[in-house]
């Protein structure tokens, strides 16, 4: 099948999804956890030749970490789609509604996206928690995995998709590319598919954005920051760092960079620098820094902007929280930053003026995830400002329509002053007028 007959299998499915019950969709989830668990031992063996050719390559490795489908990430995903049923149905949810005059009554409805499209790193975990989520929200899903996951992404996707269509899930809602040309003709399938969601660098979003007509959701660097302030308390600070930066290293939630003020410096480094070395992390450091720990690598003007996704960090002192602010507003990349002090006035001022999608007082970076959220995992994070921000789980997923209930009549009547608006909001489901 090519990627214009998938696109029209998908969109076939998409209205199927949209209509499906909470009850059959939930069942179709149970299914596909009964089927991951069945199937477990096949899933390991795609996943071993996977690593074993990667390892070939010379795949670094924080990225073999992230390839590796073992039964760890199988536990994982599996309360991934417990939680995930669970939650309640987002689609046909009333936002809002209003009486625009007695018998005409505006309703705003939650609804699915459509037709998604999703490129993603080569991390098999997340092609279960992408595909489950959308199958959740109604929404039919085109998926493109690294190439390093191949294998294992095919083995995952024939199990969720027979396990899924068994449950009574439409044929079609699933579809596995495999190629950057698929990708290409996915990005030429605007009228087929509604949203596309890129995770990678700012670049590669980039060039999604310039290569489609499509709506776009970026999912970019996670270049995240970790500000330790003059009124943090020293051994909770060390802590967060830590966890922050090497609970696990190579996901796009860890801290990069870390910054602190000045006046806590020289109490706070040799602490976390000792901390840190004891996990095997690389530390750079500015002039400043590295005048209280000489033994800090220099860091570069550059290396303020860089993802590292490894045992890598970077310090810099600051005079102020201000200063903390405007240097991750500057280099940042609006995805997860967090602040370290026991003022909560200075907290409130930094998660006022930092512009991320996820903004911390005394709190993991790492806890920037859609599970952790208790979203039922996420596509991504959107490190824009429209439609959703932050860990997309099912509402980012979902769009809204407006319905309308009337009895017959007409605007004339409105434009011609023979009838008049009120304009109430009520307290009801668009359901109730359909059941009358």
């Amino acid at each position: 099948m090519d990627i214009r007959e998938m696109g029209l299998a998908a969109k076939s499915a998409a209205v199927c999804l949209s209509a499906l019950s909470t009850d059959v969709k939930n069942a179709a989830l149970q299914a596909i956890a009964v089927g991951l668990r069945t199937h477990a031992n096949e899933l390991f063996e795609a996943n071993r030749k996977d690593l074993s050719a990667a390892e070939a390559a010379g795949l670094d490795t924080p990225l073999l970490k992230r390839l590796r489908f073992d039964e760890k990430k199988l536990g994982e995903v599996l309360a991934g789609l417990e939680s995930l049923q669970a939650l309640p149905e987002p689609t046909g949810v009333t936002q809002k509604a209003t009486e625009l005059d007695e018998g005409l009554e505006l309703f705003r409805v939650s609804c699915p996206i459509g037709v998604v499209g999703i490129i993603f790193e080569s991390r098999p975990d997340a092609l279960v928690q992408i595909s489950t989520l959308c199958l959740k929200s109604g929404n039919a899903v085109l998926l493109k995995g690294g190439s390093e996951a191949l294998n294992t992404n095919r083995a995952l996707a024939k199990v969720i998709l027979e396990a899924s269509t068994a449950a009574g899930a439409p044929d079609g809602w699933l579809h596995l590319l495999e190629t950057r040309a698929d990708v290409n003709e996915m990005l030429q399938q605007d009228d087929l598919i509604d949203l596309i969601v890129p995770r990678g660098s700012n670049a590669f979003v980039r060039y999604i954005m310039d290569h489609t007509r499509i709506a776009v959701m970026g999912h970019s660097d996670g270049i995240c920051h970790t500000y330790v302030d003059d009124a943090a308390d020293i051994p909770m600070a060390v802590r967060l760092v830590v966890d922050s930066k090497t609970q696990y290293v190579s996901v796009c939630n860890a801290t990069e960079h870390l910054l602190v003020h000045r006046n806590i410096a020289a109490a706070f480094l040799p602490a976390v620098v000792e901390a840190l070395r004891a996990k095997h992390v690389r530390l750079l450091g500015d002039d400043a820094s590295r005048a209280i720990v000489p033994d800090l690598e220099p860091a570069s003007d550059d290396e303020w902007d860089k993802e590292y996704l490894d045992y890598i960090l970077s310090i810099k002192l600051v005079d102020s929280l201000e200063e903390a602010a405007a240097h991750i507003n500057r280099h940042g990349s609006g995805h997860t930053d967090m602040i370290a002090t026991q003022d909560a006035a200075h907290a409130a001022r930094f998660v006022t003026i930092v512009d991320s999608a996820d903004v911390f007082w005394n709190a993991s970076t790492r806890f920037a995830d859609g599970f952790r959220y208790g979203l039922g995992a996420e596509v991504g994070i959107a490190t824009g400002k429209l439609h959703a921000r932050g860990p997309v789980g099912l509402e980012g997923l979902c769009t809204y329509k407006y319905v309308l209930c009337g009895h017959g009549q007409i605007v004339a009547d409105y434009a011609e002053g023979r009838s008049h608006f009120t304009h109430k909001m009520l307290d009801k489901r668009w359901e109730e007028d359909f059941q009358n």
